[in-house]
């Protein structure tokens, strides 16, 4: 296209990479993790980004604004793609997101008290109030909580997001429901989490589990 030589786009060989197994923590670990939080700020960023499965992206573009405690919605203007994502919570889903509320309690008073949240500004601001938390910095606190809580797991934000939708997946949330909240065009990349959704894989009956009356009742050959 960039050349107008379509005869060297033809040449072009499309090599596909296989898809990496999210890394997912236990909930003991995501308790561990946000317990070893070096400040309150972190503490609630970690508590948003699991519990409601927020890209890291998403989470440092949060604004005061952007939480309704009274109806339980989080609305996500600056979605992958920028694309804007009303999250309704309902039933388990909403839980969660009041756990995280209350766990954002302590921040809150403290960053009222310190001026740093503004009004209309960011719910995790950085070091400069009118400036956001950086993706990096964010990055920087999870793994230095990890480390502190002694979890030799890889961990970033993003584990954080992969953790929330394998925990619903174990609770039996629908996948379409999972498929919404974390904002996925596509429900290939939710079904990815059921690889790794303990608890599901164990549920599935082998097709052999019904055969097996079968087999026990059936006479031996030659006998």
């Amino acid at each position: 296209m960039t050349l107008d030589r379509p005869d060297l786009a033809r040449r072009l060989t499309v090599v596909p990479q296989p898809r990496r197994m999210p890394g997912v923590l236990s909930v003991d670990e995501v308790t561990l993790l946000l317990g070893a939080a070096t400040a309150p700020k972190y503490k609630a960023a970690f508590a948003t980004a699991y519990g409601a499965g927020l890209r890291v992206s998403e989470v440092v573009a949060l604004k005061v604004g952007d939480i309704d405690s009274e109806r339980m919605l989080l609305r996500v203007e600056r979605g992958k793609g920028r694309k804007s994502l009303p999250s309704r919570k309902r039933g388990s889903s909403r839980d969660v997101v009041a756990t995280a509320a209350r766990t954002a309690r302590p921040w809150w008073r403290e960053g009222r008290r310190r001026s740093l949240l503004l009004p209309g500004g960011w719910l995790f601001p950085g070091r400069n109030p009118v400036e956001p938390l950086s993706a990096r910095q964010l990055c920087r606190a999870v793994r230095a909580a990890a480390q502190a809580a002694g979890i030799k797991k890889r961990v970033s934000p993003h584990t954080l997001r992969h953790s929330f939708a394998t925990h619903l997946l174990e609770q039996d949330v629908d996948i379409r429901v999972i498929q919404t909240l974390l904002g996925h065009a596509k429900l290939d990349t939710t079904a990815l989490y059921t690889r790794v959704a303990n608890t599901t894989i164990r549920a599935v009956t082998s097709p052999l589990d019904r055969l097996a009356p079968l087999i026990d009742g059936r006479p031996r050959p030659g006998t």
